[in-house]
């Protein structure tokens, strides 16, 4: 009795194995929390091209509204690239602290605590704030933000509003944007 693989001619074999090698090597890359080339998510929602990081000067505003939209003021979740190639990134809490145009100027978040690593981070050009909880972290962990990089966010991949940072702490996060950034 012969099984179907006895069946296949030969040439079939060679387009199978040719199928499975062009998986390997162009496949989606797969990573913890990190997209495929080109951009698109591994959930397959297709992400916009990153026109880079914000290196002009924004107007800073607070006006927190919790209305379904991302406002400055407001910490929410978002696709975030790494600096080293925009095509790759992760998603995570971001302060929104205004506009550029049609998209949003915000600011990373991690739970990370940078303290213990300040001289190295700041050799890289990385300078971080303590803003403390909030309701954005659902462990209640400290939160620090990124000072030195202002991120680019198109409104439609905002995920999830996350919280509502008091204005004192806004205050404090944009008074420290403006003296890093030199503005």
């Amino acid at each position: 009795m012969s099984s179907l693989f006895d069946s296949l001619p030969d040439a079939a074999w060679l387009v199978l194995g040719a199928v499975a090698v062009a998986l390997l090597l162009w496949g989606p890359r797969r990573g913890k929390g990190r997209a495929s080339r080109g951009g698109a998510s591994l959930t397959g929602t297709r992400r916009t091209r990153y026109p880079g990081d914000i290196t002009r000067p924004v107007a800073i505003t607070y006006a927190p509204s919790m209305n379904g939209e991302a406002d400055a003021g407001e910490v929410v979740w978002t696709w975030v690239p790494y600096e080293e190639d925009h095509t790759q990134g992760k998603d995570r809490p971001v302060l929104v602290i205004g506009h550029d145009g049609d998209r949003l100027a915000a600011l990373q978040l991690t739970s990370k605590d940078h303290d213990q690593d300040a001289a190295q981070e700041a050799r890289w050009g990385r300078y971080w704030l303590d803003i403390g909880s909030g309701a954005w972290d659902s462990r209640g962990r400290p939160s620090e933000v990124r000072l030195d990089r202002i991120l680019s966010i198109d409104p439609a991949e905002v995920r999830r509003e996350g919280a509502i940072l008091d204005r004192a702490r806004f205050d404090m996060v944009a008074d420290a944007v403006r003296k890093r950034q030199g503005w």
